[in-house]
């Protein structure tokens, strides 16, 4: 982990505007931590982008790499402001937990092989549990109020945010967007589908919609009007009406419309419709004349105003955007991914070619999937390895299909710029499972009962409070003091504390010791996952492991992976609940990508060739060939359909 001496203060500005929400807890984010970011892998295609350790503004400006963090988004985002990027961001769009006590959870399909969830499975093998939906409704509205006050830090002037919610909480949310940016700043709250219509019940209507809110950095922001297609009322009437186009079936009598260039007629009898091939014989054989000012029609000698639809076919967009999909379904495997139409809306109004788009809620990638095809600059953030995962294999696949058009079409533009990403840590969250499913795995192992509106203890086991210490360190005292602090503040608990860790320091035992001594209520006891105790099986976790051959024939390297196994997947398929075992037939059904690096320098991963399945039942390929003529370095890295990472490297 890293320590507090790369550790910087971010002076942070106050939130003046009005109206205030005022909750237990409030307070204002004065500063915020910065730590150093860790370059991991970088994809590039092109091979013009140059490695850089710490990224900054400044030496991104005549580079520019879109960039992925993972780490805390609030760290982040502190990174951000440290380096360069305050005041430096066009647009934000987020999409952050509704808070609605549902954990919201990525379908995880080993490759060509079916699996059926048991009956009262709550956790199944098939599953990753992303982040978890449930806060105190206190400490929402303060996670929420400290990352809105660091994203106004970041936008620009002219810069707008969209910040998607439903009704559990956006009217808070609202009013937090008046105090951190300012109600004269509010734009629209536009209206977007819902996956799915929900609480109809006898005494209400079902929740048809969900919430953008649209907010501006100051009244001068960016904005373009986004047009579409008008959508045409009468054509789906069952009774005709008047006038239809062209296109209708039929024929007629020798008839003069003309709308725009556009070609009608008017209803005389039963017979009046024309198919377009009628009239372009009319029109060849001079018996429709068509004439281009015409914006009207004559029906039995009386003048008749055409339908707006057919004067002006297309409409500009207002907040109402029930008209295209609010949800992307069975993409990626995220059950909330926003739908790609919704974010070329957010895009196209609020950003200009080579804009700087942020989300720090990445989720899925639908953000910085849609500006990489629009050409924008993109910056994206998750706490979670899944959602790295799911990213990298989704842009890797956009970047290669626009480096095939401008290879084919050889365009020679600046909208070649940018077919590059580099992928950074911060904070070291180098996490060998999904805390979030750790965490989760770990309270089904125990038996604990979960308390998700408590935002200190995870639950109880008997009558104890559970305290579960970050698996990513073992307890340290200092551990020990927070779960000191926060008993203090609460004087009318009277239960022992469980602690529960993966592992612990030496001064732990006789610091909880000594505590007991003093303390005859909220004694300390302590569960350490990695011993040899009740628990001890939990979590000894061994790592994923390959076999992978690399050879050299003259001036071709070739490279084969022979096997490939994940416990972590295994056990999970065959833990001690099923009666039947699961049987594996093909290794690569547990393989979700291949990353080869044909130069690597053991320090940063340089994505030279990725075996991405195209569908999702397709299995990586296996085998692998390059024309490599000098001495080099191939590093070759698995990605398993969990996350976890083997890499291979050697000499050749």
């Amino acid at each position: 982990m890293v320590t507090r001496m790369n550790e910087k203060k971010i002076k942070i500005s106050e939130a003046k505007g009005r109206p205030m929400l005022q909750w237990v807890g409030k307070r204002p984010i004065d500063y915020v931590q910065s730590f150093p970011a860790q370059l991991v892998e970088i994809f590039d295609p092109t091979g013009e982008s140059k490695p850089i350790d710490n990224p900054n503004f400044d030496n991104l400006k005549d580079n520019w790499q879109n960039l992925i963090f993972h780490g805390d988004n609030k760290e982040v985002l502190g990174y951000l402001l440290a380096n360069g990027f305050r005041n430096k961001i066009d647009l934000i769009y987020i999409d952050p937990p509704f808070n609605t006590g549902v954990d919201y959870i990525r379908k995880v399909q080993l490759k060509g092989i079916k699996l059926e969830k048991l009956d009262g499975e709550y956790y199944t093998s098939q599953e990753q549990t992303m982040y978890f939906n449930n806060f105190a409704d206190d400490s929402f509205l303060q996670f929420m109020y400290e990352r809105l006050i660091l994203l106004k830090e970041l936008l620009s002037e002219k810069g707008s945010i969209f910040v998607r919610f439903d009704y559990h909480y956006g009217h808070y949310i609202k009013i937090l967007l008046d105090e951190v940016f300012g109600k004269n700043n509010f734009r629209n709250e536009i209206a977007v589908n819902r996956s799915t219509n929900l609480g109809s019940t006898k005494n209400q209507f079902a929740t048809a919609y969900e919430t953008i809110y649209f907010y501006s950095k100051s009244n001068d922001n960016l904005f373009n009007k986004i047009v579409t297609d008008r959508i045409c009322k009468y054509c789906k009437q069952e009774k005709e009406p008047d006038w239809v186009p062209l296109e209708a079936p039929g024929d007629s009598k020798n008839i003069e419309i003309s709308i725009n260039g556009k070609v009608f007629i008017s209803r005389r009898n039963s017979h009046w419709t024309f198919s377009q091939e009628v009239i372009n014989k009319l029109i060849a054989e001079g018996k429709i004349r068509i004439n281009e000012k015409r914006t009207y029609l004559d029906r039995f000698g009386k003048r008749v105003n055409l339908p707006e639809y057919y004067q002006f076919p297309h409409q500009t967009v207002n907040s109402n955007w029930t008209d295209i999909p609010g949800y992307t379904v069975d993409s990626t495997g995220y059950p909330t991914e926003n739908s790609e139409d919704i974010l070329e809306r957010v895009i196209k109004s609020s950003t200009n070619f080579d804009g700087l788009v942020l989300d720090c809620f990445m989720g899925s990638g639908t953000t910085q999937a849609i500006a990489q095809k629009l050409n924008r600059r993109w910056i994206g953030v998750d706490i979670n390895k899944g959602s790295i995962q799911t990213v990298s294999k989704r842009l890797q696949k956009i970047i290669k299909t626009q480096k095939e058009v401008t290879k084919q079409k050889k365009i020679v533009s600046k909208t070649n710029e940018h077919l590059a990403f580099a992928y950074y840590k911060v904070n070291d969250y180098d996490l060998q499972l999904l805390r979030t499913e750790a965490v989760e795995l770990a309270i089904q192992h125990i038996g604990i009962q979960r308390t998700k509106t408590d935002n200190f203890f995870e639950g109880t086991i008997g009558k104890n409070l559970v305290k579960m210490i970050d698996f990513n360190h073992p307890l340290t005292l200092l551990d020990l003091q927070l779960i000191q602090d926060e008993l203090k503040s609460r004087p009318d608990e009277n239960r022992n504390v469980t602690i529960v860790c993966l592992g612990k320091e030496l001064s732990v035992d006789s610091y909880i010791e000594d505590y007991n001594k003093k303390h005859p209520i909220n004694k300390l006891e302590l569960i350490e996952l990695r011993t040899d105790g009740k628990y001890g099986k939990f979590l000894i976790h061994k790592k994923a492991q390959a076999k992978i051959n690399i050879k050299r024939k003259g001036d071709k390297i070739f490279i084969e992976i022979n096997d490939f196994i994940s416990p972590t997947i295994i056990e999970r398929l065959n833990n001690s609940n099923k009666l039947i075992k699961v049987k594996i037939p093909d290794f690569r059904s547990m393989i979700d990508v291949v990353l080869i690096d044909t130069n690597y320098d053991g320090k940063v991963f340089n994505i030279k060739y990725s075996d991405v399945p195209e569908k999702k039942n397709d299995l990586i390929v296996g085998t692998y060939e390059f024309n490599i003529k000098n001495k080099t370095t191939i590093a070759v890295k698995i990605i398993d359909m969990l996350g976890e990472e083997v890499l291979i490297i050697k000499e050749i």
